[in-house]
């Protein structure tokens, strides 16, 4: 096979000649966040052949597309900050799930599937990789009417079950351009408290998901002294590298890919692409492994990082909405949430600050407002913290939570929640 002629022969010179290939009525997806190919999907409203079709994306770091709904339709999986306004405008959809679900949901729901990805430049044995993503996307390699992939000098290969042989390929499209890039988030001082207590809470030898923002920064900030760590996450956070430089990171109890960090994709700045590159130490699995919760389960010492945007006194998270209006979506949260309850020494953690608003609006509150939706469950929640301290939950009843609830709300919110706690009965 000379897998060079073949690329040739795959090969398409521009973006709308390349989506020119995708029938009408039929659905395509694309990967979460840096793995979606940017080149193809500014190209999809130019092609006026299409009709009914629909186009799924997650965490999509781009604007919206601006496309007749009739001819392409678009399904979110998780809002980012443009398409919370493009939802309540009618312009896209949102599909509720947990992120584990996703490739059995999609399987369910599409057909005649075409998958659009950005990938790294082939290897000498014809190999495409996903780069910073393996997500849902690896689940459709083999049950998808085409593939089309956009090359990329600056995605990063790595290695794991994101790989795609040119094979696998219908169509080839080449667009270099720089990844997109976290942006800069400051670290405040209650991020730096907040990060202090859940380190507390890790011991050496723990197993860690962990995600991306300034309350995980702040975590890793004070990690980097621990020894025999394991990464088994979801994404993969630009402040992994300093766990590894500082060697805390061990990956010794990882039970897929004993001695290698495991994610599902990842999303930084250059200097984690840059060490992604080619790194054995990185393993990128389907998210319906990543994700699992029966291999959460299996994980002892696993611990759980999440961020929550409102807690009530029976310890039910709101994550996903704000004033009663859809903010972003589930993602992993509640997969990992139940797989570290049934974990040996699991211990699932959720942050968040005391207030809103600049102070203005406690979020520990009473009960969720209207509107708001229940991410993790009171039964699933073990640790809740904020910069006034660390709540158990797990094993304690409704009015030992609602105490310890309040203890760590703002103190200038503690009389009032105090006096809703007793008017619900839930304190003396």
């Amino acid at each position: 096979m000379n897998i060079t002629k073949i690329f040739e022969q795959k090969r398409i010179a521009s973006a709308l000649q390349t989506v020119n290939l995708i029938q009408p009525q039929t659905d395509i997806i694309v990967p979460i966040a840096v793995g979606e190919p940017p080149g193809l999907l500014d190209a999809l409203p130019k092609a006026d052949h299409l009709k009914g079709n629909r186009l799924f994306q997650m965490l999509s770091l781009r604007p919206v597309l601006q496309t007749n709904k009739d001819k392409l339709n678009i399904v979110s999986m998780f809002l980012n900050k443009d398409e919370r306004r493009a939802f309540y405008e009618h312009q896209i959809d949102l599909l509720p799930n947990h992120f584990s679900d996703l490739p059995y949901i999609l399987n369910e729901i599409t057909s005649n599937r075409v998958l659009m990805v950005a990938v790294s430049p082939m290897d000498e044995n014809g190999y495409f990789s996903l780069g910073t993503n393996c997500d849902y996307i690896s689940f459709f390699m083999d049950k998808s009417v085409m593939i089309i992939v956009e090359v990329n000098e600056y995605m990063p290969r790595t290695y794991g079950k994101n790989q795609i042989h040119i094979s696998q390929v219908d169509a080839i499209f080449e667009n270099h351009q720089p990844l997109p890039e976290t942006p800069s988030i400051p670290v405040r001082e209650e991020d730096k408290i907040i990060g202090n207590s859940i380190a507390e809470l890790i011991k050496n030898g723990d197993t860690l998901q962990i995600g991306f923002g300034a309350i995980p920064n702040a975590i890793m900030n004070d990690l980097k002294s621990y020894q025999d760590l394991t990464i088994f996450t979801e994404m993969i956070p630009d402040q992994v590298v300093d766990l590894f430089e500082s060697s805390a990171i061990s990956n010794r109890n990882n039970p897929l890919a004993p001695g290698k960090m495991t994610a599902t994709f990842a999303y930084g700045t250059k200097r984690l692409y840059d060490f992604m590159h080619e790194n054995k130490n990185v393993f990128m699995l389907p998210v319906d492994e990543s994700n699992n919760v029966r291999y959460i389960a299996s994980i002892d010492r696993i611990v759980t990082i999440n961020a929550t945007v409102e807690v009530d006194f029976l310890g039910q998270c709101n994550s996903e909405t704000i004033g009663g209006r859809y903010y972003s979506s589930t993602g992993g949260q509640g997969d990992f949430g139940i797989g570290a309850r049934m974990a040996k020494e699991g211990r699932g953690v959720i942050c968040l600050h005391s207030t809103a608003k600049n102070g203005e609006i406690s979020k520990i509150v009473p009960t969720l407002p209207n509107g708001a939706v229940v991410t993790t469950s009171k039964n699933d929640v073990d640790y809740v913290v904020t910069e006034y301290g660390v709540a158990k939950l797990r094993g304690k009843t409704i009015r030992e939570r609602t105490k310890n609830l309040i203890e760590i709300a703002h103190p200038k919110f503690r009389e009032e929640l105090t006096y809703e706690a007793k008017k619900m009965g839930f304190l003396i």
